[in-house]
């Protein structure tokens, strides 16, 4: 497509049958967006305060009723990494106590009692997701490698901004995870297109990436889940499953570890792509490592004497022992 060709952002189209948004690069499924009201923004934030727990360590989900139970204990902590984990704690007891407020001043506002923009539970509801977002910075992704900031910011934005625009900032991030979905595909493809024992393996990393990316722009309400999930699962499976057309006894020993390297690094990969298609937004740094990870194991087996397709490991596990994605809540 040429630069006269490529559309604006935020156009819309129909495309084999499903409509479409258009975003830096990439067509999205497009979904409607509900009514700015205030009882939308509290199904809304409430859906998003359960994604980002669902992505995130484990033990920060702390009710909104024990909030200053949680800051008393964040304040006084004095080690560094007990307190990067209690402020975590804090971040997940502020997030749940501003779904409590607004759980109330929809609950008000639906016996006739009008709630405007500066009422003070507002307010308060505000400044408890703007103090989570700040805190939240300190709490990994479940995989332990990095935070994902951008979950912690999106239920302050489906707050402070109307609906429609939250929408459109999520089809942003849904195209950023959608290149770099491309991008890990790629990069793996050209490594181990390189290496004759891996012979195959193009196809079902072509397969899980375009999986990856359907199952990104779908929204787990969607009927067509039903079929997306499990298409993204049996991708999983299918790469996991890889073995070379051809095996004999065993292989030397620097080309076993050659090989066991490369079944590494296709483990990390495809649990990578699980997590920031689950995620629905970017792992910026997991993908520069793993990219980096990848040339240097491309540089490493060009040091390596050729590994054969006709020469294989005598017995070997799938590549990684994860077990297969969870599906969204």
């Amino acid at each position: 497509m040429s630069e006269e060709e490529t559309p604006a952002n935020g156009t819309k189209r129909v495309i084999s049958g499903q409509r479409k948004v258009f975003y830096d690069g990439y067509w999205i499924k497009a979904y409607d967006a509900p009514a700015d009201t205030l009882g939308a923004k509290k199904r809304l934030i409430e859906a998003l305060t359960r994604r980002l727990f669902n992505h995130v360590e484990h033990g920060v989900n702390i009710p909104g009723m024990r909030l200053e139970e949680a800051r008393r204990a964040f304040d006084g902590e004095e080690n560094g990494q007990k307190k990067r984990v209690k402020a975590g704690m804090l971040a997940g007891a502020l997030f749940n106590r501003a779904a409590d407020v607004f759980t109330k001043a929809v609950e008000m506002q639906a016996l006739g009692v009008e709630i405007r923009p500066d009422n003070a539970l507002i307010r308060q509801c505000g400044e408890h997701l703007k103090e989570a977002l700040d805190l939240g910075k300190m709490v990994l992704h479940r995989s332990g490698e990095e935070g994902i900031d951008e979950l912690w910011g999106e239920p302050f934005k489906a707050f402070a901004f109307p609906i429609e625009a939250f929408y459109r900032s999520r089809y942003i991030k849904i195209a950023q995870t959608m290149r770099d979905i491309d991008r890990i595909t790629a990069e793996l493809c050209s490594v181990f297109g390189s290496v004759p024992l891996f012979r195959g393996i193009e196809p079902l990393l072509k397969e899980l990436g375009e999986a990856a990316k359907v199952k990104c722009e779908t929204l787990h309400t969607d009927a067509e889940i039903f079929e997306v999930w499990p298409a993204f699962v049996a991708a999983c499976e299918r790469l996991s499953a890889f073995r070379p057309a051809q095996t004999v006894s065993s292989l030397a020993i620097g080309e076993a570890a050659t090989f066991g390297e490369g079944l590494t690094l296709l483990c990390r990969a495809r649990d990578l792509i699980s997590d920031i298609t689950r995620a629905r937004v970017p792992m910026p740094k997991s993908t520069a490592d793993l990219i980096d990870r990848a040339r240097r194991y491309r540089e490493s087996c060009g040091d390596t004497p050729k590994v054969t397709a006709a020469r294989a490991v005598r017995k070997r596990s799938p590549p990684g022992a994860r077990s297969a994605p969870h599906l969204d809540r």
